[in-house]
């Protein structure tokens, strides 16, 4: 049994929520999807098991995303989704439990979209819910001593945003957040197979295909798949062999844009912290950092060294927890300005 008053990191990404819990580490790894019943309003599934129901439902029957681009699309069914995850992790406790919470958001989120967040936070039953920017949690899941007078340059390739910063003395000096991750990446794949191949396939057929075989050099190692879908011409099942340099054509725009902002970043770093820079690398983290091939074309594009940090899909997670952890410590030094908290009113 958890103990009282527990500490919970949460990264609350479009495609997967991850949560972490102090002295537990990763508690919860499930999809952000949730399956409805449209004539009833009624939840029928929640995570994994919502999104299996995904294109295989009847009509009444709908697994919605929540999130989008980051943030909350669909409040209530965020909040739904929020408390069984939280009634999941902490199953057997008194009813009357609360934990201090902290979530991240993207870097580029309004302030109108940020306290929807830390809402959903409360409503759910935390007693202190506090957010975190993207960037500055994956940093700090990467272990990259954020509150140094160093520069560390991060990019945080999640599902539904691209976060880039350069952190210094516990802060961002210089961030930007796109709106590409890897839905975007996904729906190219699907783009591109109905236009080069007349077949459609689903979300998760496209986000296998990207995971299996998804490459962003044109150069590099070849890989084949066999893809099984919808003739669009003939309304018949039908099955072909694509490969990675076919995957590549599909996502590279996408994957350029990304390069473009990392950049865009480096032009407005200042120069003592270009240097750190130069002499540290660009650390890449999110589920979009295993995508074959991204830290070669970013170290080809940039002239600096570009690594993958280790577990990058749960370097967010594990900063929103070890952030909570020594909040203390950062308000004291003042590092806490990329803090946002909230409190349970008590009734």
């Amino acid at each position: 049994m958890f103990s009282l008053g527990n500490d919970i990191g949460i990264d609350l990404g479009t495609a997967t929520v991850l949560i972490y819990m102090k002295g537990k580490g990763i508690v919860l790894r499930e999809p952000s999807c949730v399956a409805v019943d449209q004539d009833t309003g009624r939840i029928l599934a929640v995570g994994y098991e919502a999104k299996n129901m995904v294109g295989r439902t009847p009509g009444n029957v709908v697994s919605v995303r929540p999130l989008r681009d980051g943030v909350i699309a669909d409040y209530s069914m965020t909040e739904a989704m929020m408390r069984y995850f939280m009634r999941k992790i902490n199953r057997g406790l008194h009813r009357y439990f609360r934990s201090r919470v902290m979530i991240c958001v993207p870097s580029g989120a309004t302030d109108v979209e940020r306290r929807a967040v830390l809402e959903a936070a409360v409503e759910v039953g935390a007693r202190d819910a506090y957010l975190i920017e993207e960037p500055m949690a994956a940093a700090i899941g990467a272990d990259l001593h954020v509150e140094e007078s160093r520069g560390k340059m991060v990019v945080d390739i999640g599902g539904g945003t691209t976060d880039i910063a350069v952190i210094s003395l516990g802060g961002c000096v210089i961030s930007k957040s796109l709106r590409i991750g890897g839905d975007k990446l996904d729906e190219c794949i699907m783009r591109y197979l109905r236009k080069q191949y007349n077949l459609a396939i689903g979300e998760q057929m496209a986000e296998n295909l990207k995971i299996m075989i998804g490459s962003c050099l044109p150069d590099g190692e070849e890989n084949n798949m066999t893809l099984k879908g919808r003739d669009l011409v003939q309304g018949l099942p039908r099955q072909i062999e694509i490969n990675s340099r076919s995957v590549c054509s599909a996502i590279i725009e996408r994957i350029q844009a990304i390069v473009d902002g990392v950049k865009n970043v480096l032009e407005m770093t200042p120069p003592e912290l270009s240097a750190d820079i130069i002499d540290q690398g660009i650390v890449l983290t999110g589920g979009g950092a295993l995508l074959r091939g991204l830290p070669e074309l970013i170290s080809r594009s940039t002239g600096i060294k570009c690594v993958v940090a280790d577990r990058p899909a749960e370097c967010v997670a594990l900063g929103t927890g070890l952030a909570l952890a020594n909040i203390g410590k950062l308000s004291e030094k003042g590092q806490g300005s990329f803090l946002f908290s909230a409190r349970r009113q008590r009734k």
